[in-house]
């Protein structure tokens, strides 16, 4: 808990106030902290499990942002001016977080200066990270952008396996496509291509990067556009 973005900083006195000023939330696989469209009234850290974080378009189409790991902080937003949160909060197996509600926050922010600093801070990166997100959906490759993806979601939550470095959250070929802005057909053709150079191991909900070197040679392209 105390690597998580927002308690950098706290000294010992403070740390213990925050942690007694929120409260525990379950959620069940497959269950919603929120929606999207919700009032924002509460800050998450995740405490156990994973958090899926995404947009459902018009169409129907959903669109996937993310993961919130063990430490990550989501719902952000509660904490500015906004009233609603713009994404929907979905637990990837069972989760446990930690939450304060809007008047806590307010409280904390008054008392303790530094957890204003990193809510901007975390605000900040986490515009940084969808218009980079953005600006990669409109002029990368497909191949590329989904290298990136999952270099990212391996650094995230990587794990150490006989064949490689396991993503460990359920990712199905479907997800990838969402998290990338492309077809289902698109992603599976490159990962079977992958699959056949030994850079990665595609199996039902689960990628294993077995030659990350590989990965980062098609992702580091995205800098010579």
């Amino acid at each position: 808990m105390r690597e998580s973005e927002l308690f950098r900083g706290l000294s010992e006195r403070e740390y213990p106030d925050l942690l007694e000023s929120g409260r525990k939330k379950k959620a069940e696989d497959g269950s919603f902290y929120f929606m999207e469209g919700d009032p924002a009234s509460s800050i998450f850290v995740l405490l156990e499990g994973r958090v899926k974080l995404l947009q459902v378009t018009p169409e129907g189409q959903q669109v996937i942002f993310g993961y919130a790991s063990i430490g990550d902080v989501f719902g952000i937003i509660a904490a500015s001016d906004d009233n609603f949160y713009p994404v929907s909060a979905q637990a990837v197996g069972d989760c446990l977080a930690l939450y304060w509600d809007k008047s806590t926050i307010n409280r904390l922010i008054r008392e303790l200066p530094v957890i204003s600093e990193n809510i901007n801070r975390i605000l900040l990166k986490k515009i940084q990270d969808y218009q980079n997100r953005i600006r990669e959906s409109s002029t990368q490759r497909v191949e590329r952008r989904i290298a990136r993806t999952l270099l990212r979601l391996a650094q995230q939550t990587g794990k150490k396996v006989k064949e490689g470095v396991l993503i460990d959250l359920p990712l199905t070929r479907q997800d990838l496509a969402e998290m990338t802005g492309t077809t289902l057909f698109t992603v599976s053709r490159t990962l079977k291509a992958w699959e056949s150079r030994g850079l990665v191991l595609s199996k039902r909900e689960k990628v294993i990067v077995r030659y990350p070197h590989g990965l980062v040679t098609i992702a580091e392209d995205f800098q010579r556009d």
